[in-house]
């Protein structure tokens, strides 16, 4: 890989960010950035810029005592160009508009990088899921889709799900928009149980395409494996099967964490003894009280340690113009989605850290989501085995055209996967032209 060097600040070569910057606004830069880079048209770039519509509702909530509750939810579709609006849903208490427009974004790029036929969307809920018993969830989720049943559908937009939601959610939303609708749509969402039509292989796809790409540039980097150590920051669907795929494969995995703090081992975890956040909440706080040989450590401190590959794989802005400085890692493979803010991605390419951007990286969630909508649609059900095989080559792929604009163009990992993703889009719209 490249050699590091120290970054000194210069004023006029790195942005400036606020304290929270958005996932509109980081999404807005990068699309400015990559669209210059490309020179794709101005009309083009200016309607990429904004969300094709921004859906908000009211949603309702008979609580169990038998009070009311009004929560507000969101659906932004971005663009759809290329196929169906595609995209999860959220339960948080942080969800907004931009949020979900921004995220949208990122989701019309990823399934352009990866040359899936979908367009990008995204949307939820602004409620803590923790206040929610299983029964209210499923009442909030059912009425939820009835907003939203109109602007939703397996040609339409496939929601699927993501922070707060799980396969269960999925099941009731496709469930309710079945009873309306008068037949079984299992294609309406994705990341169903299996039982309802559901793939195998969904819920661990984003954590294997993470160690995949992981592998892939590692190798590129003539970096093998067995010399790699890795400091992963979140264990919950994406960590957990990312570090447990790279210790698999032969890398050293020697950090981990979850909300409360991080474990630290120099000479590598155990990380297939380790319970992921789904397996046991909280499980790497747990499994450090057992032990008396791990260091603990903050997340933040888990991000500055001395190790090869750092995958931030917890939430979006963590590695800012604050600690960009800091890391250590050669290589930053984005297993969250939005992990780093534009002022530290400018930093860390100053100091030639290579950044794989979560465009690409993650996008095996979506990819085996778009095997999931082939499987519906074909009323087929692939194997475990077939999935695994699709995903590799898929995210293979996806890893060499963007590696081809990387070389070609001599620009970034995250310049490179952009200009793969907008070339396609910008194509797309090319060829369809504007309705008068």
């Amino acid at each position: 890989m490249a050699t590091r060097r120290e970054y000194q600040p210069v004023s006029d070569e790195v942005p400036t960010e606020s304290a929270d910057e958005s996932a509109l606004e980081t999404a807005r830069r990068q699309l400015a950035r990559a669209a210059a880079a490309l020179e794709i048209d101005d009309a083009i770039h200016e309607r990429l810029e904004h969300p094709a519509s921004v859906h908000e509702v009211t949603v309702p909530l008979e609580r169990d005592d038998g009070t009311v509750d009004v929560f507000t939810g969101f659906r932004a579709q971005h663009d759809s160009v290329r196929g169906p609006y595609k995209g999860g849903l959220r339960y948080h208490p942080e969800v907004s508009r931009d949020e979900c427009v921004g995220l949208a974004m990122w989701m019309t790029w990823k399934c352009a990088v990866m040359d899936l036929p979908f367009g990008g969307a995204k949307g939820g809920i602004v409620v803590d899921p923790k206040s929610l018993s299983t029964d209210e969830k499923e009442r909030l989720t059912r009425r939820f889709t009835q907003e939203l049943r109109e602007v939703i559908g397996p040609t339409v937009d496939i929601p699927a799900p993501d922070m707060g939601t799980d396969p269960q959610t999925m099941a009731w939303l496709m469930d309710a928009y079945s009873m309306q609708e008068g037949e079984t749509t299992p294609g309406v969402v994705t990341g169903k149980p299996p039982a309802v039509g559901g793939s195998y292989g969904r819920e661990e796809a984003p954590g294997r395409s993470v160690a995949i790409v992981t592998r892939e540039t590692c190798e590129y980097y003539d970096r093998p494996l067995e010399d790699v150590t890795v400091a992963v920051q979140g264990f919950g669907s994406v960590g957990a099967n990312a570090a447990r795929l790279l210790e698999e494969w032969g890398a050293t995995v020697v950090a981990t964490s979850d909300v409360n703090g991080a474990i630290y081992d120099p000479d590598g975890l155990d990380v297939a003894g380790i319970p992921s956040h789904d397996e046991e909440p909280e499980a790497v706080t747990s499994y450090a009280a057992e032990r008396d040989d791990l260091v603990t450590l903050s997340n933040d401190d888990l991000l500055e340690l001395d190790v090869d590959v750092l995958v931030p794989a917890a939430v979006g802005n963590v590695i800012t113009a604050d600690n960009a400085g800091e890391i250590q890692a050669d290589l930053v493979v984005e297993g969250a989605n939005g992990p780093t803010t534009t002022a530290a991605d400018a930093i860390l390419e100053e100091r030639d850290v290579t950044v794989i951007p979560d465009i690409l990286a993650n996008a095996g969630g979506v990819t085996v989501s778009y095997f999931e909508w082939l499987q519906d649609i074909n009323r087929r059900k692939w194997s475990p085995e077939r999935v695994q095989e699709e995903l590799e080559t898929e995210m293979q792929n996806a890893w060499n055209a963007v590696r081809t604009a990387v070389e070609d163009r001599d620009v970034t990992w995250r310049d490179g996967a952009y200009v793969v993703a907008l070339s396609r889009i910008a194509d797309a719209h090319d060829s369809r032209g504007l309705w008068p």
